[in-house]
C-alpha cells in the first residue's frame, strides 16, 4: 500500500501549509506531491519553497509560479493588470533568497512519476493546458478526452482551488483544493491523502483550519494590500 499527501495552490501561505504539516505529524507519506502555485498573494515565498525543497516534495510550476519565473529572469507580463494583484508578483521575485530563486528557476510544468504499476502525472491545470480549469461538473466528455490524451492513468492537478476525484474508465483525475487560498467562503486549508493498494485509487480530503492572524501580521509588517486580509477572513477571491 502506498499513501501520498496531495497539494496544491499553497499561495505561499506558510502559516496553512504550518497547519497541514502539524495535523498530519503521525503519518508516514511514502511521497508528498505539490500541483503548482506555491507562491503569490501571501508573503510566505521563502518558508515555504524551503519546505518544499527540504521535503523532497514532488513539484511542478502554476501560473502564478510561471510569472515570477519571468520577472527572475529579466521579463514581464500582461496579466494581472490591476496593481493590487500585481504587486504580490512583484514583491515576491523581489523578496526570494538565492536558494528560494533556484528551486523555482528548476521546476517544469508536468512530472511524471510511477507506483507500482500505475503511472502518475501532475499537471497544474489539465495534461492539455496549464490554465485549463478543470472542476466536479466539468463535462464527463471533457474527462474522457483528457484521459485518452495522457499517459498516466492517475492524474493530479489542481488550479481550480476545488477539491474532487472523477474516475472515467481506468483513469484517476484528482485534485486536493488549495491549501492557501481557497474559494468557497471557508477559510481553511485543503488538502488530500491519497492511497494506492493494487489497482484500488481512493482519495480522502481534508479541510485544516490555520492562523490567520499569522497572515495579517505578515501582510502589515510587508505592507501589502489590505484587500488579501479579508480574502483570507472570508475565503474568497475579492480581486
Amino acid at each position: 500500500m502506498t499513501k501520498l499527501l496531495l497539494l496544491s495552490d499553497i499561495h505561499a501561505n506558510f502559516p496553512a501549509l504550518e497547519a497541514v504539516v502539524q495535523f498530519f505529524s503521525d503519518v508516514n507519506f511514502d511521497a508528498i506531491c505539490n500541483c503548482g502555485d506555491s507562491l503569490v498573494y501571501a508573503p510566505f515565498p521563502n518558508e515555504t519553497l524551503a519546505w518544499l525543497e527540504r521535503n523532497k516534495v514532488h513539484s511542478i510550476l502554476g501560473n502564478t509560479d510561471r510569472k515570477v519565473k519571468k520577472l527572475l529572469k529579466g521579463k514581464t507580463f500582461k496579466k494581472p493588470r490591476l496593481p493590487e494583484k500585481r504587486i504580490m508578483y512583484t514583491w515576491t521575485a523581489e523578496h526570494l533568497t538565492s536558494s528560494a530563486k533556484r528551486h523555482i528557476l528548476s521546476l517544469k510544468k508536468s512530472k511524471q512519476l510511477r507506483i507500482n504499476k500505475h503511472r502518475i502525472c501532475l499537471f497544474h491545470g489539465s495534461p492539455a493546458d496549464p490554465d485549463e480549469f478543470l472542476f466536479p461538473d466539468t463535462a464527463p466528455e471533457r474527462f474522457s478526452e483528457l484521459a485518452q490524451s495522457c499517459p498516466c492513468n492517475i492524474i493530479f492537478c489542481g488550479h481550480s482551488h476545488t477539491p474532487f476525484h472523477k474516475q472515467f474508465s481506468n483513469s484517476h483525475f484528482i485534485n486536493p483544493g488549495s491549501v492557501g487560498r481557497m474559494f468557497d467562503s471557508n477559510p481553511a486549508a485543503s488538502c488530500a491523502v491519497v492511497t494506492i493498494k493494487g489497482e484500488s485509487v481512493t482519495t480522502e480530503f481534508f479541510r485544516i483550519p490555520w492562523s490567520i492572524e499569522k497572515m495579517f501580521l505578515a501582510l502589515k509588517r510587508n505592507r501589502l494590500p489590505d484587500v488579501y486580509q479579508r480574502m483570507y477572513t472570508l475565503g474568497k477571491k475579492l480581486n
